[in-house]
């Protein structure tokens, strides 16, 4: 599975990059407005600088919610950088702007996807990566990675090559439960990707190795 950090900081993603496991990142209007980044060019800068950071895929989200703005919006974002996946919302004239993009050769992360029948519309229409949002669904008491295991098990079925990116990932079993489900992406904070390092038992093999050392040899 692979690992991409849901940030616009770029302090944590050179984190996650320089820890070696980092494959892409996903960012939305509300992560650029977290870090302060104001303006279509600031924000575009903002994408590059992220993109010569990862060398992988980076999610960069529409903000027009018509097809003729997704389409202006989508295409200059992809002219930034080859590493550029265009992010549209799963409405009407986002699966149609994903379908303009597929034909052109351009990458998309369809989002906001909460149910089976999103996914399918996505990917039919071509998508590159489905987001569906974990968290979000559990907030509402429905369940999130069940969603994800449907969606992976129906692209699976109808060989579909659209690829599952579990977004909304709130902590560390949420990874561990994608990973359970099949997600081909998990999109992740950074403090959940290093709380997979967290175990008590390493913890305490680690302190009886160094006391051990040490009683050895002073």
């Amino acid at each position: 599975m692979k690992f991409f950090i849901d940030t616009a900081n770029l302090e944590q993603i050179r984190e996650a990059y320089d820890l070696g496991v980092l494959d892409g990142v996903t960012t939305n209007p509300s992560l650029m407005a977290k870090e302060g980044i104001r303006g279509v060019e600031n924000q575009c800068k903002h994408y590059v600088d992220i993109c010569n950071i990862v060398k992988g895929d980076v999610s960069a989200e529409v903000i027009a919610t018509d097809y003729k703005g997704m389409i202006k919006e989508g295409e200059e974002l992809a002219a930034l950088n080859q590493h550029i996946v265009v992010k549209v919302p799963c409405i009407a004239d986002g699966i149609k702007a994903i379908k303009y993009f597929s034909g052109k050769g351009i990458r998309t992360n369809c989002t906001l996807v909460f149910s089976v029948g999103q996914a399918l519309l996505a990917a039919k229409a071509g998508a590159t990566y489905v987001s569906p949002f974990v968290g979000r669904l559990d907030d509402i008491c429905e369940d999130g990675i069940a969603l994800v295991g449907k969606i992976v098990e129906m692209y699976r079925y109808y060989d579909y090559s659209t690829q599952v990116l579990a977004a909304s990932i709130r902590h560390t079993a949420h990874i561990i439960q994608c990973i359970e489900a099949g997600a081909d992406v998990a999109t992740c904070p950074l403090s959940a990707i290093k709380g997979l390092l967290n175990h008590p038992l390493t913890d305490a093999g680690l302190k009886k190795f160094l006391e051990d050392y040490n009683r050895v040899n002073g």
